[in-house]
């Protein structure tokens, strides 16, 4: 129902070649503080535990570690991707930040229940999987799996994937719709419009543009006339607007609460949430001649994915089991659906609202749209297999300000990636555990608590380590980077001052001084894992490892281990090895032709592949 539905300006591969690639019923008010976002805790009525995806989640179930008490939840989602096509960097993007929420949440103790899924319903799909000579059933089973398999290579950690074909969850929509409909708030009538099919949705002729094509996706709307279901949209205007006014933080960033504010003001219609003319999609409980509009039988998604597999599938149990959701991750041009519709539907059912509805903005490529007939897209499955994970991942939650829009270049890619984690991380890791080896075999001479004793850098390190709480709480995830970042680049100023390779030279109390300073950069090391992790959790478990901690340790990893004073004397590092790649660009030539720049990373088997230095 999501990026894939909507023109994220990212494009869609056009063949299924490249998927099988290797590679709480309360109301709640928010708590204003300077300018922090905050999830209210709620009162979580269910023992019930969420279900770990298998492939890689790393939930944290066990009690709060700060006051030894359950942990609240934190429900977050991504949209319920569109499986019209594969999944475009658009619908990556928006998961990879999602990710990174949850992991910082649960290093925080919380109960995270992320859930993320496909939306598999609707004209489009169908019309898809005709072209490609296939059911749509089976079309489906393809694309969801896509997602899956990328979402691994991502390192996506996962704990809930809902598919809209899932028996449970078209339970879940019959029993909402019946709700809804004993509200008196669904009624039959005829409807006569321009209706585009990309969007699926009926759009007012004041918003399209010339030749009546859609804003979005700049294609001629079709006249369409249909009797129809539709939902009493008008009857919650005024609950709409008070909810708004009472919850600002309800739709964030700011900006987009005035974008929502600005469409219910313009008065909100009523709209269809059934279609004559779909077959693929779950009927009507009253009307088996008629499908749910595949938006109203989506955005349910977020609450039957709530339901355990073997769990009788009823609104309560679902509910019960985290509802509502503490934040709703979304792109920008699906603000409405998520905004205004969703909250008008759940007060029709007598459910909770989510706490909060983020819409971020697009992606384009060196400054340009992009699509397929530019020839400038960017496709995920292929950016990871050549970048690897946590270059992907790191590039895009740094670079792009989380609810901005932002440009992705190869270059640029390159040289933060290289800059910030091969350098001024990786290198200064690899550089210390060298002079660790050489002069202290790999051993730490004193705790890093007695070794930072009359230095300045501690105190730099605990600053850092609280902005950065702050801003990941605040959603804030480039800043957040940049905080970690600021403690590497502290790391390398130190000892580039301190100069312990000369003072090891020295001997006597110059050397022990020397082997206090490579404890205090690699106790700053031991920081950056735990609090760059939820951005790049492949590369901070080798840094960890490096440390010499085991994969059980840095999975039970909580956010008060940033506390300064970890590594403790007589501790035995890892042997240093590189924990980040470079990524080399190689000229290349073709019969006496121009150079072509091309970019590798340093393990890559490729010919004529030359000078690469490992950190």
């Amino acid at each position: 129902m999501a990026a894939a539905r909507m023109n994220i300006n990212c494009s869609i591969q056009s063949s299924l070649s490249c998927l099988l690639k290797p590679s709480s019923f309360f109301n709640f008010k928010t708590t204003h503080f300077k300018n922090r976002v905050y999830f209210p805790q709620n009162h979580f009525i269910s023992s019930k535990r969420s279900m770990l995806c298998t492939c890689s989640s790393n939930n944290n179930t066990s009690s709060n570690f700060q006051t030894g008490e359950k942990a609240e939840p934190f429900v977050i989602t991504t949209p319920l991707y569109y499986v019209n096509a594969p999944p475009h960097m658009g619908s990556a993007y928006t998961t990879i930040a999602a990710d990174a929420i949850a992991r910082f949440q649960r290093l925080l103790g919380k109960q995270v229940i992320f859930i993320t899924g496909t939306d598999e319903h609707g004209e489009k799909i169908a019309t898809a999987a005709s072209a490609l000579g296939s059911t749509p059933s089976e079309h489906c089973d393809v694309i969801s799996q896509a997602y899956k398999m990328l979402w691994k290579d991502l390192d996506i950690a996962y704990d809930k994937f809902i598919r809209t074909t899932d028996p449970k969850h078209e339970a879940i929509v019959k029993e909402f719709y019946s709700k809804v409909l004993a509200n008196d708030d669904i009624y039959q009538d005829n409807y006569e419009g321009l209706y585009c099919v990309n969007c699926e949705e009926y759009k007012d002729e004041k918003e399209l543009l010339e030749n009546k094509c859609c804003p979005t996706h700049l294609k001629p709307c079709i006249p369409r006339k249909e009797d129809n279901y539709f939902f009493a949209l008008s009857k919650y205007q005024k609950s709409l607007e008070e909810t708004l006014a009472q919850n600002p933080d309800f739709v964030q960033p700011s900006y987009r609460l005035n974008e929502v504010q600005g469409w219910i003001k313009s008065g909100l219609r009523d709209f269809s949430i059934s279609r004559a003319a779909v077959d693929w999609g779950i009927p009507v409980p009253n009307d088996n001649k008629q499908t749910i509009y595949v938006w109203f039988d989506a955005l349910l998604g977020y609450i039957s994915a709530l339901l355990e597999d073997k769990e009788q599938p009823n609104l309560q149990s679902a509910v019960s089991s985290g509802w509502p959701a503490s934040l709703h991750l979304i792109g920008k041009d699906i603000l409405r659906f998520h905004a205004v519709y969703w909250p008008a539907m759940l007060m029709s059912a007598g459910l909770s609202l989510p706490k909060m509805v983020f819409g971020h903005g697009f992606l384009t490529k060196d400054g340009m749209k992009m699509g397929k007939s530019l020839g400038n897209t960017i496709e995920p499955n292929e950016l990871v297999q050549k970048f690897g994970p946590d270059a992907v991942r790191y590039f895009f939650l740094r670079q792009v300000e989380f609810g901005n829009d932002g440009d992705y270049s190869e270059d640029r890619f390159i040289d933060i990636v290289n800059a910030h984690l091969a350098n001024t991380i990786g290198n200064l890791l690899n550089r210390t555990l060298g002079l660790l080896k050489k002069n202290c075999q790999s051993t730490l001479a004193a705790d890093s608590t007695i070794a930072a004793e009359g230095t300045d850098f501690k105190d730099t390190v605990e600053k850092l380590v609280e902005k950065a709480r702050i801003l990941y709480e605040n959603l804030s995830l480039s800043s957040a980077c940049e905080a970690v970042l600021e403690i590497g680049n502290a790391g390398n100023i130190y000892m580039d001052k301190r100069e312990p390779w000369s003072l090891f030279k020295q001997g006597g109390a110059a050397s022990e001084a020397a082997a206090k300073d490579l404890v205090i950069i690699l106790e700053a090391m031991r920081i950056i894992a735990i609090m760059l992790s939820p951005v790049t959790p492949s590369l901070c478990r080798r840094i960890y490892a490096q440390l010499g901690y085991s994969e059980e340790q840095f999975n039970n990893l909580n956010w008060s281990e940033t506390k300064w004073g970890g590594l403790k004397g007589g501790q035995v590092m890892a042997l240093p090895k590189p924990v980040f790649a470079r990524i080399e660009q190689i000229k290349e030539t073709e019969n006496g032709g121009e150079a072509t720049k091309k970019a590798v990373k340093k393990n890559e088997k490729k010919h004529k592949v030359q000078g690469v230095v490992e950190v």
